[in-house]
């Protein structure tokens, strides 16, 4: 029984890799549909009024799509750690981590937030969560400067937490269209919250029951 006991982390990490390695291969082929760049393709065939009134809005958009991948594979790897041998690559996967989305991807997501589709409801959720993903890396960033690490690691749950919104966003949406079949912009005013406030709030109950 007790073996039985020792192994079953090691399973939830395997099945962890197997279920992030999945999504991120999602992720991987909805960031195909972009390159090479295009003003016509995918998401942007919805967002032409966007492009033609602002211009800069390309700009943005695929500065946000670019990093965004490579913000959830550093963020992964970060988190891996010595737990799988991976020790002295957490430091470099998480520079990386910080740097990419506290100078490209969370700005560039806040300036999409701006222009949501959804209305009001959406533009808010999807600023609030672009200001909060660059805050709470921020403060990531703060404390491993200060060699806060029990501090810092918190902090980075926090931040991927909501960078797993790129992928919790799309779960959601599936579930919903499934189930309700909703008119598509109500559906997506749901989804805008949906994407990323359960993920913060199941971190922070993990972090106060020191889960994690």
């Amino acid at each position: 029984m007790l073996s039985v006991k020792k192994n079953i982390p090691n399973i939830l990490k395997t099945l962890l890799i197997i279920g992030f390695g999945y999504f991120f291969w999602l992720m991987i082929k909805i960031t195909l549909e972009y390159i090479p760049s295009k003003a016509d393709v995918g998401f942007l065939m919805i967002k032409q009024t966007e492009i033609g009134q602002q211009p800069e809005y390309l700009y943005f958009f695929y500065t946000h799509v670019y990093t965004s991948i490579f913000v959830l594979l550093s963020g992964f790897s970060a988190i891996l750690r010595k737990n799988f041998g991976l020790g002295n690559f957490h430091k470099n996967s998480g520079k990386i981590y910080i740097f990419l989305i506290l100078i490209f991807a969370a700005p560039s997501g806040i300036y999409m937030g701006v222009f949501a589709n959804g209305e009001t409801l959406s533009k808010i959720s999807f600023v609030t969560l672009g200001c909060l993903w660059w805050f709470l890396t921020f403060m990531a960033y703060r404390l491993a400067k200060q060699q806060k690490f029990k501090e810092h690691k918190q902090w980075m749950w926090r931040s991927f937490a909501l960078t797993l919104s790129a992928v919790t966003l799309r779960m959601w949406k599936v579930i919903i269209v499934y189930l309700f079949h909703p008119d598509p912009m109500d559906a997506y005013q749901a989804i805008a919250w949906l994407g990323w406030v359960p993920n913060i709030l199941l971190i922070e109950y993990l972090i106060t029951k020191k889960k994690i």
